[in-house]
């Protein structure tokens, strides 16, 4: 028979960063229906708090926290939280992130900053201060939002395919440094999913949002775009004990689009 704690989940304390919208909602949203407590995080305050309340509502245990994470104070703040009124962090999804629809020549030195930052400094900077606590609890699961175009480049998209590189490459050193301290590590890396960001697109790219959302679903073998429930069950699979013996690798949900 199948339980709330059939994935190891029920009462973990769950951190999930982009955790107001898109896929960082759905994935807090399925976190909080097997039972674990769920912390969003976000710099869109009002849609956070939304989001937790709209959670609460449904007797779900969840809390919103205001952070950036390119900003040490502010993840030093979340880290101070956590040891006052958790004591723990058990799961850790790093899943904040922008892009910028520009080559190189065309992106702005502030973008391209941005772009890295919130990609690939948040996590750096969100796990410095949070693998320590997770490490005295006796470990836990981190997992990172890749993407495809961290394995494949794309179009017009310089520092956010350099960023989600840099996601994965950085996932395999992590799981490599706290795997002794019973800590896994692992990324997820999800194709064209239909969010908030990837409609943010069309409006950089010019283009109608339609259209673009039909484009983006095109050549792959299962024919349409991802929803962000899709990510969200790969996240839940890779934060549960049903991944106990993986750590280090990067999950590909992208509908067979690499393929």
């Amino acid at each position: 028979m199948v339980t709330k704690d059939y994935f190891g989940l029920k009462d973990k304390v769950c951190v999930v960063t982009g955790g107001a919208s898109g896929i960082g909602l759905a994935t807090a949203t399925l976190l909080a229906e097997v039972g674990a407590k769920v912390v969003m995080l976000d710099i869109n305050e009002e849609n956070g708090q939304q989001a937790a309340a709209d959670l609460q509502s449904k007797d779900y245990k969840a809390e919103f926290f205001r952070c950036d994470v390119t900003k040490a104070s502010d993840c030093i703040a979340v880290k101070d939280y956590f040891e006052k009124d958790h004591g723990s962090v058990d799961v850790l999804f790093n899943n904040a992130g922008v892009i910028r629809r520009k080559t190189v020549v065309d992106l702005e030195e502030a973008d391209w900053d941005l772009v890295i930052d919130v990609s690939l400094k948040g996590i750096y900077l969100l796990s410095k201060y949070l693998i320590p606590l997770m490490a005295e609890s006796g470990g836990g699961s981190i997992i990172n939002t890749g993407s495809g175009w961290g394995i494949k480049g794309g179009d017009q998209a310089a520092a956010y395919c350099a960023a989600k590189a840099g996601v994965v490459n950085l996932t395999k050193a992590m799981a490599i440094d706290h795997g002794p301290q019973n800590i896994r590590v692992n990324c997820i890396c999800p194709g064209d999913t239909d969010t908030p960001l990837l409609r943010d697109e069309a409006k950089q790219l010019n283009l109608k949002e339609d259209t673009f959302l039909v484009s983006s679903a095109k050549g792959r073998p299962l024919e349409r775009l991802g929803t962000p429930r899709d990510i969200a069950k790969g996240v839940l699979f890779l934060a549960s004990d049903l991944s106990a013996w993986v750590t280090g690798t990067d999950l590909i949900v992208d509908g067979g689009g690499l393929a």
